[in-house]
């Protein structure tokens, strides 16, 4: 199954391309909008977001760490490095002002619903910070909800949900965070 985005929306549509055949064009209409639009089916030039590969989950690790996102049945599995300061996770939309946007329709993840603030703690180790942006329906972390006020320090392997969506942080390398 492959998915292609409306050009007008951002909405996702789903079809089998393995009824059609390399050069076929087709024509989609959006069910969101109503937007008519062609594509043709066959190798793209360009290495595309979701590209069936192999995601070595260790590839951000040596720097700040990185968070995967399980798939599930909205999303493709993607892993998002994170960056000092506030990471700030929510569903990707066209204008969204977020620095880490998830690729979902899950309808229940808000534009703007966690956040992660990596820093250095006393020692000059990294430490995760997790906190709920407020969302419409709640951040969990190791299924528990966080209210508004919390902060909840993370550990490597940390579980966190945001709607439908399941978050695995995978902590930075300690021996290559040292000064």
């Amino acid at each position: 199954m492959k998915r292609v985005r409306c050009p007008k929306c951002d909405a996702y549509i789903v079809f089998d391309e393995t009824k059609y055949e390399d050069g076929q064009s087709l024509v989609f209409v959006c069910q969101e909008c109503k937007k008519e639009f062609k594509i043709r089916i066959g190798k793209s030039k360009l290495t595309g977001i979701h590209q069936e590969r192999q995601i070595d989950e260790n590839q951000f690790d040596k720097d700040f760490g990185s968070v995967i996102v399980v798939e599930n049945q909205f999303a493709y599995k993607q892993i998002i490095p994170l960056s000092l300061g506030d990471n700030e996770f929510g569903r990707y939309l066209k204008g969204t002002n977020i620095n880490k946007p998830i690729e979902t329709s899950d309808p229940s993840i808000d534009t703007f619903h966690c956040a992660i603030k990596v820093e250095y703690n006393k020692k000059g180790e990294l430490k995760y910070i997790l906190r709920d942006a407020p969302s419409d329906t709640g951040t969990f972390y190791m299924n528990q909800i966080l209210k508004d006020c919390d902060r909840i320090n993370l550990e490597d392997g940390a579980v966190i949900t945001i709607g439908a969506t399941t978050l695995i942080l995978r902590a930075a390398d300690s021996k290559d965070t040292e000064n």
